[in-house]
């Protein structure tokens, strides 16, 4: 079982206007609703790749009722997340179907008591007994310890379990300091993380600060890992056109995947791709368009030289 962590929960809404303009009236041609926050969108492409999940953290007020809902119509999915007193947040995706971009407006979330933050100490503690490798993902709601990742990491890595962190600001550079096992910020995440542009000179450093591996989104451009094994530069033949809303979360799910089925760097990096790129052509975050993955999978440029991250290496 993997176990995806989202403790900022969210009712992802999505809607679709034929060109967005400032001060102005717009008809929605569509409107999608479902379960969202990162981990939930990760936990969506694990399902869909055929891996058993169980997604956990933070749900509460009409709004989570309506995330539950959702899980509750979504198979291989087991929903344990645990409740609060205040009202699960709502995103809202606005996608100008004229120029392909997307506007994002994102709630904090609710505020989270210290008995509820205890609670689900307790929760991930046991859930982790059953976790071949889990998930950390997104932003953290009010009241939870800026922390709070860096504790989660330690906690999987005393049982044994495999963690992947993907978050941004001060809880990344926390997290980062715990030991991950892999970490995935964007480049503008692991710039402010580092305080370097440069990707190839980032990656470096972040390692050096307690990441054992780390992969970095570079966009339509693809990724870029560096880890104990070696090197690597993956991108997708050619660029992407759609939302890509969730691409980062699909990149996750296919790392997670590969690191859980043992395929070496280089198949875990195409995958991820692939699926990063399938669900720029999806309707919503958290899908992935099947007939692209499947035709751009065996095209992912793969590049680099194994070994060359060993003068890196992970500190005791």
């Amino acid at each position: 079982m993997i176990l995806t962590v989202t403790l900022n929960t969210a009712l992802d809404i999505t809607y679709r206007v034929r060109s967005l303009r400032p001060h102005a009236t717009h008809r929605v041609s569509d409107v999608f609703e479902r379960p969202g926050g990162k981990g939930l969108n990760v936990a969506r492409v694990l399902a869909a790749l055929g891996h058993r999940v169980t997604v956990t953290g933070f749900a509460g007020g009409g709004t989570g009722l309506a995330v539950r809902d959702g899980l509750a119509d979504l198979r291989g999915m087991v929903d344990a997340l645990v409740p609060v007193a205040g009202a699960t947040r709502r995103t809202i995706a606005v996608v100008d179907e004229l120029s392909g971009d997307t506007t994002q407006l994102n709630e904090p979330g609710p505020q989270v008591a210290p008995a509820e933050w205890a609670a689900f100490q307790d929760a991930y503690g046991e859930l982790l007994r059953g976790a071949s490798a889990v998930a950390l993902c997104g932003s953290l709601p009010p009241g939870v310890p800026v922390g709070a990742y860096a504790g989660l990491i330690r906690t999987a890595r005393t049982a044994g379990v495999p963690v992947l962190l993907d978050t941004s600001g001060e809880p990344l550079r926390r997290g980062v300091a715990a030991r991950p096992d892999i970490v995935k910020p964007n480049a503008e995440e692991l710039a402010e993380l580092t305080g370097s542009h440069e990707p190839l000179r980032a990656t470096q450093d972040a390692r050096r600060r307690g990441a054992h591996a780390v992969v970095a989104s570079l966009g339509a451009e693809g990724l870029l890992a560096h880890t104990p094994e070696g090197r690597w530069r993956a991108a997708p033949p050619a660029r992407v056109l759609g939302n890509p809303t969730g691409a980062g979360d699909s990149a996750v799910a296919g790392l997670l995947s590969g690191l859980v089925e043992h395929l070496p760097w280089p198949e875990r990096l195409a995958r991820a791709v692939a699926l990063s790129a399938a669900t720029v052509r999806a309707p919503a975050a958290g899908e992935f368009d099947r007939a692209t993955y499947d035709e751009l999978v065996g095209r992912i440029s793969v590049t680099g030289e194994v070994g060359a991250a060993q003068r890196s290496p992970r500190p005791a």
